[in-house]
């Protein structure tokens, strides 16, 4: 098999639908059954598994996991990169922030990379709307003094959600990934790095879906607290 990509979703019943049809009918021109996706509901209360598995009957390269527990996107993530068959493993939003179109283009990319990333910073993104000033300048504070200073990963935009990876390189430091919370990308970009990876940062097109309001000060402190994790686990 050739891809698999990971959709985590916490009560996602009105975004996923969307997304999951434009990746299900893009992947499978692409790759026919060549490709698998599969979606993980996390902890929802909401219908995101029935809608799930609504659209899941359309597509026979759609396989839909409920975790009714509280794992966080990392674990949400983690769960289902377990349960990829692809020579290459990436995870997305479910909001569908990133166009199926941008993510091939990373697949096409990643060349002798062991992971490749989706940016929203670097030159040739294109990004819709345009982000608040502070929500840029969160980005570039958490990238520049925590991913580049403190973990020495050169990249500038560690959480966008699209990311992809080489199989052999998640079967490397998925047993050791240990953060489930915001940081999770971090996370894993550290391990690949210390693995002796190499890391591509490529430029994406980008749209902000709304939808499910977040906190932007309480999220910034539980970031900060999921770093602080990171740090720990690699002792750092």
């Amino acid at each position: 098999m050739k891809l698999s990509i990971v959709i985590p979703a916490y009560n996602e019943e009105f975004r996923l639908p969307k997304t999951l049809r434009e990746y299900s009918a893009y992947f499978a021109e692409k790759f026919g059954n060549e490709m698998e996706i599969i979606v993980v509901a996390n902890h929802c209360s909401d219908d995101t598994v029935g809608v799930a598995e609504k659209i899941a009957q359309e597509w026979s390269q759609i396989k839909v996991l409920n975790e009714p527990g509280k794992t966080g996107k990392g674990g949400a993530v983690e769960l289902g990169m377990k349960q990829a068959r692809g020579s290459l493993i990436g995870f997305v939003d479910a909001d569908g922030a990133t166009p199926p179109e941008s993510f091939f283009k990373m697949f096409e990319n990643i060349e002798d990379y062991g992971c490749i990333i989706g940016s929203r910073w670097i030159e040739g993104a294109q990004v819709y709307p345009r982000q608040s000033w502070m929500r840029r300048a969160a980005s570039r504070i958490l990238n520049k003094i925590f991913v580049q200073g403190l973990f020495g990963v050169p990249v500038r935009d560690s959480q966008c959600g699209a990311k992809l990876f080489k199989a052999e390189v998640i079967q490397n430091i998925l047993p050791e990934a240990v953060e489930p919370g915001w940081a999770f990308d971090i996370d894993l970009l550290c391990r690949t790095k210390r693995a002796g990876y190499r890391i591509r940062e490529f430029p994406i097109k980008w749209h902000h879906v709304p939808g499910n309001p977040t906190r932007f000060f309480v999220m910034g402190l539980q970031m900060l607290a999921s770093i602080w994790r990171v740090k720990r686990a690699l002792n750092c």
